[in-house]
């Protein structure tokens, strides 16, 4: 068996995140903390623990969408499946989580590019793969190598509505992207909303899931790693009670 980690590595002092949603990380060393492991033992000097040691622990500012990590429906909007209440983070079938998974490369489209439906279709025949349900597609585009550099935001191309629906009614229920959103970056839909005025385009592939409830891996890793097919993706989120998100070590897992 070998694995390919697909997960960024949660720090602070990148651009990974728009400012003021950046993860926060105080590092607390042995030194610094053995003050804390004498407080449950009334009488205890510091010499008494080997190397005057306590322990090592990190105190962490985040929000759940910091690193790498998959959405909720619930996220995407208050409502899935034309209506239905939006389920969160804990409620993900876990079944979902563990699929087999499907990459399709996108890196050669322009920053801010809207995929289309028929551009999946182009490069599922390209590799020659036929979507089944509950497949996990992960889509490799021009971020995955910005990652943590000062462009990273407004790197890479983003799945459309119609682009995302058609995975969607084929059954696909989990999909992912190494960009920081799913939808092409804000600074170049802002742009599209100053030409066309048009409120809808706003997330408009995230908000797919009003009509299919869906989720999706954000800020993946190594997708160039991958080949089209022929493995498996494990996602399995940080059960938070009631949470748009959770954070996940995603991998891809290939039998011998």
């Amino acid at each position: 068996m070998r694995i390919v980690d697909l997960s960024v590595p949660l720090e602070s002092g990148i651009a990974s995140d728009p400012p003021g949603f950046e993860p926060k990380i105080t590092y607390l060393d042995h030194k610094s903390t053995a003050h804390q492991v004498l407080s449950f033992f009334p009488g205890m000097k510091p010499e008494e623990l080997p190397g005057s040691e306590g322990w090592a622990i990190e105190k962490l500012e985040i929000i759940t969408h910091n690193g790498t990590h998959l959405d909720a429906p619930y996220h995407h909007h208050s409502t899935m499946d034309g209506g239905k209440r939006a389920i969160t983070i804990d409620e993900v079938p876990l079944e979902w989580c563990f699929q087999p998974g499907v990459k399709l490369d996108f890196r050669h489209f322009d920053d801010g590019y809207l995929v289309t439906a028929k551009d999946i279709e182009d490069e599922l025949a390209r590799i020659g793969h036929e979507l089944k349900p509950l497949e996990i597609v992960v889509v490799n585009t021009a971020a995955g190598a910005a990652y943590g550099q000062p462009d990273y935001l407004n790197k890479g191309c983003g799945m459309g509505r119609e682009a995302t629906l058609w995975l969607l009614e084929r059954g696909v229920r989990i999909t992912g992207t190494d960009g920081w959103s799913w939808d092409a970056p804000f600074s170049f839909t802002s742009k599209r909303y100053a030409e066309t005025g048009d409120g809808s385009i706003v997330w408009e592939g995230h908000r797919a899931s009003m009509d299919i409830g869906y989720c999706h891996m954000e800020k993946l890793t190594n997708l160039d790693q991958l080949p089209p097919t022929g493995f498996r993706i494990s996602c399995f989120p940080f059960k938070i009670r009631a949470a748009s998100a959770g954070f996940i070590r995603a991998v891809a897992i290939f039998e011998d």
